[in-house]
């Protein structure tokens, strides 16, 4: 069965996600990403540069699991599980649902619906307290 050329780009997504890096080259010049918490059209380089810093909060990693995806003509949507170790020892959980627009075999726009509970309760105090000691 031949996977669908789509499906492949997501899940390679996925693992960049997993992996803490978004690779700029699969991504177009004039992306944008939408998420529940930023609720704005962000930039390529911010999304990318954010990647990276929510996984510096995960020593072991935040590992993204693609539980189904549906690709019609310049969509792909994902639902999607991440599960990690924080860096103070709390486990982190949350459900996804990733919408991504594709064009010319690279990432257009990504929406990324997810519960915003265990952001706000996890993952702010600890960008706080990041923030907090790198201004100190």
């Amino acid at each position: 069965m031949t996977q669908n050329p789509s499906h492949r780009i997501a899940r390679d997504f996925f693992a960049a996600l997993s992996n803490g890096a978004l690779p700029l080259e699969m991504l177009t010049d004039d992306m944008t990403a939408w998420t529940t918490t930023s609720g704005v059209q962000s930039a390529r380089e911010r999304y990318a540069g954010g990647i990276q810093m929510f996984a510096t909060l995960f020593p072991n990693g935040l590992l993204y699991t693609v539980e189904s995806l549906t690709a019609e003509e310049d969509r792909v949507v994902a639902e999607v599980q991440a599960d990690g170790l924080l860096s103070n020892g709390d486990i982190f959980q949350n459900r996804y649902v990733f919408v991504l627009r594709l064009r010319e075999g690279r990432i257009a726009a990504v929406a990324e619906h997810f519960n915003p509970d265990p952001v706000r309760n996890q993952i702010v105090p600890l960008l706080q307290h990041v923030m907090a000691k790198n201004a100190g």
